[in-house]
């Protein structure tokens, strides 16, 4: 801000905010300052922070920062008070040249969130350029014939600064024969000139030596000065006149070279030499129209040696000259204003600042990209620029501040379905023909942890031979996660949990790179027929995402388990047995039965029974049943018979290889009566025992039935409650021994499965027993 000398802090604080509040209002949320050029370094123009409503304690976090365009960095913020200063020198003629407006356009820019303000800092002009005339002394030569209130033109003084500071009087120095004639504002084009108020003699004074002086209106006053050198010359009483004291002219620019532009024309009443013109440009002329247009000397024609740019100046203010061959030579003057008429020859320019880049696909609809600039040199419609996007992406281009654009987000993005995006901002002016720019932007996505890893399907199905080596690979799990980098690095874990007593970590692990599922130790089909849990895959994200895969790992059988005989009786041990046959039985008597069972399942417990070949050969006077072990006669005995047979069962599986056993029966061949006799004995020391052991054995009995109604009413109560209680996942139940009928005979082979647990959580335990009805 700028106060007049004089005022006080009081006042200039209240006119700073009284120009503030205006230059707000005016510019509808744009800030508004103003600094006079020349300013020293460090001279306060506004509190920037606090009128854009930021926290000074915010400045560094939030990346504050002051963007000026093609200006150097003349303004400054201090980031400490939020104080707009003046950085370096600023020369409003250097910035603007003579134009009426002269602002510095900033860009404050902010992050966390990202925010733009437009900021015009408006450069006041000083009084720092005195006039200056074209040359410090200027020669003319005035015939002493000319009569009085002859007008002759004088270049006047030119001064870069506007406004009151560029209002120039003129003074002239005290003589008897000039007095000055100072063209009105309404006379800008007329030149300023000398008068002659007194004829001339040059026998009197035949030169004459004025001082022009010329004063700007500026605080302090700043003057320049040219010394007029007066010769006065004889005869040649006519000067050449124009037809037109002022021609005007427009010129489109980029003519050719060569190109006509005017044809002034002026006469002289003389005759002969003092009639004979001659055009030339006044000795005043820039050198720049001197390079870019030529006048004839004989015709007066003004034509194009030059490029004509309008862009370069927008007009051109020639002084042409027309100067007859007399003694003295006489002049006159016209004036020649060339507008340059604008074509549309300048493409517009893009300036693109990338702010948020790669881009985040969690971002919101409306984030700011980056910032684009448009900037045409050409006029009017043909500078006149929009922008649009190719090709059709969730972006679009919103226009903030004249030529000025941000690239925001305008839907959501997936940066599995497109992880980058080329767009093409394209500028397009008004102009015929139209003129364009393009730029390209490159917008990468960055990822988020959005896709938790999956697998091919929910559930694997495994089989596994029982018996494994200890840390054999059983499967391998694979997850695919759509993220990148370590969104998408997955890791494999076991959902732990119990199988019976154990826990699944001793049964199984899983690798935590590779996902391949190990066996920790021996499978045994007997004790866990399928083994069923979860393996889960997580990412590497913040937060990690998961998810699970169940496998069923199902034990295969493998023939393990040799055939186990039982007893055929109750209290009979499972050694030999001795069996007692009356010599009367006939063909197919069945003398007793070999029982066994096996631990394996299917197949490998499908037991069959083989009597072993009598010693030397004989046909033996028994045969065994393939699938039951019964044990019959084949014919009826004879007295010639042995009366003490051998006989041994061979019990095999059906298993690869098959495992077997052997029992041997021990057979009595009797008579009927001593048969008869052997079991009424039997009997008898069963059902008369000594009568010293009939009373321990009621006690014993007693007891012994006590303690087993007892165990029945615990089996029954928690065998009630577990029924009664919901399943449990993971819980792990015996399997019941099922009896596998092998033949219409009757016999059966019970395939006792004792430790034998289907630990799954979720379904019942599975029948491993198979039922078979092999033909005899």
């Amino acid at each position: 801000m700028v106060c007049s000398r004089g005022c006080d802090p009081g006042s200039r604080h209240l006119l700073q905010f009284i120009i503030l509040l205006a230059a707000w209002e005016a510019g509808s949320g744009q800030l508004h300052y103003s600094v006079p050029e020349e300013a020293k370094h460090g001279n306060y123009v506004g509190r920037i922070a606090q009128d854009l409503g930021l926290e000074l304690a915010e400045l560094v976090p939030r990346l504050f920062r002051v963007v000026s365009k093609g200006h150097g960095d003349p303004l400054e913020v201090n980031l400490q008070n939020g104080i707009l200063f003046v950085n370096s020198r600023i020369d409003r003629e250097e910035l603007c040249g003579r134009s009426v407006e002269c602002s510095i356009h900033l860009e404050v820019i902010v992050d966390r969130p990202l925010q733009v303000f437009h900021v015009e800092v408006e450069v006041k002009d000083i009084n720092d350029n005195p006039p200056v005339f074209p040359a410090a002394q200027k020669n003319l030569f005035i015939a002493e014939s000319r009569p009085v209130d002859s007008r002759f033109p004088l270049e006047g003084a030119s001064d870069a600064d506007i406004g009151e500071n560029a209002m120039l009087t003129y003074r002239l120095s005290p003589n008897e024969y000039f007095s000055l004639d100072v063209p009105t504002k309404d006379e800008q084009v007329k030149p300023l000139g000398l008068i002659l108020r007194k004829p001339l003699d040059r026998e009197e004074a035949s030169e004459l030596h004025l001082l022009l002086m010329a004063t700007d209106g500026g605080k302090p006053e700043l003057t320049g000065t040219v010394w007029l050198l007066i010769t006065v010359l004889d005869a040649n009483d006519n000067t050449p006149v124009f037809d037109r004291t002022l021609y005007k002219v427009k010129l489109p620019e980029n003519v050719s070279i060569g190109t006509l532009v005017i044809n002034p024309n002026a006469s002289d009443l003389d005759e002969g030499l003092n009639g004979d013109i001659i055009y030339s440009f006044s000795s005043d002329v820039s050198p720049d129209v001197k390079s870019k247009f030529r006048i004839d000397p004989v015709t007066g024609e003004i034509t194009v040696t030059g490029l004509i740019d309008f862009e370069e100046s927008k007009a051109y203010k020639i002084r042409v000259e027309a100067i007859d061959k007399g003694f003295p030579p006489l002049a006159g003057h016209c004036t020649v204003l060339v507008e340059i008429v604008d074509a549309n020859d300048n493409a517009p320019q893009l300036t693109i600042t990338s702010l948020s880049l790669p881009v985040s696909e969690d971002a919101l609809p409306g984030t700011v990209i980056t910032l684009i600039s448009v900037f045409d040199l050409d006029f009017g419609a043909n500078g006149q620029v929009t922008c649009s996007l190719t090709p059709q992406v969730p972006f679009k281009l919103v226009s903030t501040f004249k030529n000025y654009y941000s690239l925001v987000l305008d839907s959501a993005l997936d940066r599995e379905r497109v992880s980058a995006y080329e767009l093409v901002v394209t500028a397009r002016d008004e102009g015929s023909p139209s003129l364009w720019a393009t730029a390209s932007v490159s917008v990468e996505v960055a990822d988020v942890n959005d896709n938790a890893p999956a697998f091919p399907q929910p559930e694997y199905s495994v089989f596994v031979k029982e018996n494994n080596p200890p840390g054999c690979h059983i499967f391998t799990v694979s997850a695919w996660d759509a993220d990148a980098q370590e969104n998408a690095l997955v890791s494999y874990s076991l959902v732990e949990r119990r199988v019976g007593e154990r826990a699944l970590s001793s049964y199984v692990s899983v690798h935590a790179e590779s996902g391949k599922v190990y066996a920790l130790q021996p499978l045994d089909h007997e004790e866990l027929e399928l083994l069923q849990f979860q393996v889960s895959a997580r990412d590497a994200g913040v937060p990690p995402l998961g998810s699970n895969v169940t496998l069923q790992v199902f034990v295969l059988d493998e023939n393990d388990n040799a055939p186990k005989l039982l007893a055929p009786r109750a209290g009979m041990g499972i050694g030999a047995v001795s069996e007692l046959v009356p010599r009367s039985v006939g063909a197919g008597h069945v003398v007793t039965k070999v029982r066994a069972v096996d631990a394996d399942s299917g197949y490998n417990a499908w037991l069959s029974y083989e009597l072993q070949p009598a010693a030397g050969g004989m046909n033996s006077l028994f045969r065994v049943g393939l699938y039951t072990g019964e044990i019959s006669t084949t014919r009826a005995l004879d007295e010639v018979d042995t009366p003490r047979q051998h006989l041994l069962v061979l019990v095999k599986d059906h298993g690869e290889p098959a495992l077997t056993a052997t029992a041997t029966v021990l057979v009595s061949l009797v008579e009927s009566g001593q048969a008869a006799k052997a079991s009424s004995r039997a009997l008898e020391g069963n059902v008369v025992p000594d009568v010293s052991l009939m009373d321990v054995n009621a006690y014993l009995i007693v007891a012994i039935c006590a303690v087993s109604s007892l165990l029945v009413l615990t089996l029954l109560l928690y065998t009630v409650l577990q029924c009664s209680a919901p399943p449990t996942k993971g819980s792990c139940r015996p399997s019941k021994p099922r009896l596998v009928c092998s033949s219409a005979v009757g016999s059966w082979s019970n395939s006792q499965q004792g430790q034998q647990r289907a630990c799954s959580g979720e379904s019942p335990p599975k029948a491993d027993l198979m039922a078979f009805s092999p033909s005899l």
